[in-house]
């Protein structure tokens, strides 16, 4: 098996791959939303540029959000669990949601907003549904409060393996490329000859040949190594600051030590004395 240099998950590769090439991630949209790509009449990305200061900020997440048919969609891979994700999903969705209207407009005026999380952990405690939609509905009759919320989540490691009749749900084969590690996933998923994956993996191979992604991915890279290295040391500084904290509990039960040992000294002396009368 040859693995793959860089995944369809890698956040600069999957920013870079869906700018460069937005009919491909109009299809992407329309599969994940269950709805047909012909119905998309209106569809804009408000946020294609990658500033090079976001490329040096070492927290910084990769996103694209758009506008589709009048909704606001916010589409994100999250490879690691690194806690707290369907919060995180609901602030990001909070914080689209109320930017929707100016100042003083009417509330009703507020877009429906959607929220694409394509995961590479198992978020839920389902062993095989791999996707999840979440509304805003009544607890017993399900009965929505409003048609403006939804979040999606799909699990990569729950799909079941590439298969033939794959050919014939571009949902699944779409997920499964990105679930794809190695050059043979690739070539297993090209086999089945279906033109969309083919446009989408000449794409996959031209964004990630170019000198743009690599120049790039090095300062994402070095902003990653960054990152760890902040992290570590800001344990390394934590730990020293207990370590401060326990040798100065330390230094003050030793002297309380001694002070009892001086205090039963000066007993066992009073004692032998009174013994003594």
């Amino acid at each position: 098996m040859t693995p793959l240099k860089f995944k369809m998950t890698h956040d600069l590769l999957f920013k870079m791959l869906f700018v460069k090439y937005p009919d491909l991630l109009r299809k992407l949209v329309a599969v994940l939303l269950d709805i047909s790509y012909d119905s998309i009449t209106e569809f804009t990305i408000a946020n294609p540029e990658i500033p090079p200061e976001m490329l040096g900020d070492k927290f910084c997440r990769l996103d694209i959000n758009m506008v589709v048919n009048g909704q606001r969609v916010d589409l994100e891979v999250q490879v690691e669990n690194e806690g707290n994700y369907p919060e995180r999903s609901l602030f990001i969705w909070a914080k689209e949601y109320s930017t929707g209207i100016s100042m003083g407009e009417n509330y009703k005026n507020l877009p429906r907003t959607i929220i694409i999380s394509i995961l590479g952990f198992n978020q839920f405690a389902d062993k095989e549904k791999y996707h999840h939609e979440f509304q805003c509905l009544e607890v017993t009759t399900h009965q929505p409060l409003t048609d403006k919320m939804a979040l999606h989540f799909y699990e990569l490691k729950k799909l079941p393996p590439l298969a033939e009749n794959d050919k014939t749900n571009g949902k699944d084969l779409w997920l499964k490329l990105f679930r794809a590690e190695t050059e043979e996933d690739l070539a297993a998923i090209e086999k089945l000859e279906v033109s969309e994956m083919s446009e989408a993996l000449q794409a996959y191979r031209h964004v990630a040949a170019s000198d743009e992604f690599k120049e790039k991915e090095r300062m994402w890279a070095k902003a990653r190594h960054d990152e760890a290295q902040a992290i570590y040391n800001a344990k390394q500084e934590e730990r020293k600051v207990w370590q401060g904290v326990v040798a100065e509990k330390d230094a003050v039960l030793a002297d309380k030590d001694l002070e009892n040992a001086d205090l039963r000294a000066q007993l066992e002396a009073l004692r032998k004395q009174i013994g003594k009368v």
